[in-house]
């Protein structure tokens, strides 16, 4: 097998994988959700990571612009990437991705100096009170009446589990869900709630959502990634003061978060391998930054990058679904970006 992280390798992922050829027949068939009638069930697993949710949000974008919202049978998602995807469930991708750019890379959300006066680094109230409140209403009501089930992924802080939660009552009930997911720990103080119980980011003890999906049944699964396809290196000095901030919300926790991440450098690298050589299924297909792709910061702020990293995501699940060899993004011969849209009073007038 090459090696996957040569720098000059041409072949991520293969054309033929059985999840990209189920995404392409299931648009051929035009069938939606729960009429599928191909005895698959198809997950859509989608990662965040604060900021660094603009790559996902891209993907995302890239399903919509190539007509694939209805081949998914079920949605799994935690931390920013639960909004990204609440937007997909609601109809939405054009709002998920220019927030990143024209409301989330903004002081309001995102001050270094407020780490000083323990006031937390994100701002989520500016983030569920005002962008998807009234800024970019986020459709509470028809994310739950989607066809395709939309699942959360919230860390019980006091029961030291991952619960996937799919079962929203209302609005309320799914926006405190989206919120727990959010809660990243330093970033925000403390600890948010879900149902009377003091919840955490999704991603602290169960790393990506994927996970989710295969313990949920799924036959298939279309991985959304947004750190690059890249050899494990040295674990960040950050992630043991995280950890010690963790233990004092709650012992134990702090320590499951350490497992976690030493776990995923194993799963990430046999996700990796699965791209080229999907074994006999369940399937993953695990898209994500391609290697010479710069990472995008938890809270970055330049514009720039934030774009960059757009239109790199936007280009790369393009190219998966449309059979486009990864050669041609690193030697710009390919390029996508999301169709033209207009938005008036709330309402998306696609472009022709």
């Amino acid at each position: 097998m090459q090696d996957l992280y040569s720098p000059d390798r041409d072949r991520y992922w293969s054309d033929d994988h059985p999840v990209l050829e189920l995404v392409r027949a299931r648009k051929a068939a035009g069938t939606r959700p729960g009429a599928h009638g191909d005895g698959h069930r198809l997950g859509l697993a989608v990662e965040g990571g604060g900021m660094r949710g603009v790559v996902s949000a891209a993907m995302l974008t890239a399903l919509d612009d190539l007509g694939l919202r209805d081949a998914f049978d079920d949605v799994y998602s935690c931390s920013s990437g639960s909004v990204n995807a609440a937007y997909f469930a609601g109809g939405e991708t054009w709002y998920p991705l220019t927030i990143y750019f024209d409301d989330l890379a903004t002081k309001q959300f995102v001050d270094m100096r407020r780490f000083a006066s323990r006031r937390g680094i994100l701002n989520l109230d500016y983030v569920f009170e005002q962008v998807l409140e009234t800024v970019k209403p986020l459709d509470y009501d028809r994310i739950l009446q989607a066809p395709a089930g939309f699942h959360v992924a919230v860390t019980l802080v006091d029961e030291l589990r991952t619960e996937s939660v799919a079962d929203f009552r209302d609005k309320d009930d799914l926006r405190e869900g989206l919120r727990a997911s959010c809660w990243l720990p330093v970033a925000v103080p403390g600890a948010g709630t879900f149902r009377g119980r003091r919840a955490v980011d999704g991603g602290v003890l169960t790393a990506h959502p994927y996970l989710l999906a295969l313990a949920d049944g799924c036959t298939h699964v279309l991985s959304l990634s947004t750190k690059p396809l890249r050899a494990p290196g040295r674990p960040s000095p950050g992630r043991r003061l995280s950890a010690l901030y963790m233990e004092r919300i709650r012992k134990g926790l702090g320590r499951g978060y350490l497992a976690n991440l030493d776990r995923y450098r194993t799963q990430r690298r046999q996700l990796q391998e699965w791209m080229t050589d999907p074994g006999t299924g369940p399937y993953v297909l695990d898209l994500a930054p391609l290697p010479w792709m710069p990472e995008v910061r938890r809270h970055e702020m330049s514009l720039g990058a934030l774009l960059t990293a757009a239109r790199q995501a936007h280009a790369i699940m393009h190219a998966a679904v449309t059979g486009v060899p990864a050669k041609r993004l690193r030697d710009g011969t390919f390029a996508s970006l999301p169709r033209f849209t207009t938005v008036d009073g709330g309402v998306r007038a696609d472009a022709d």
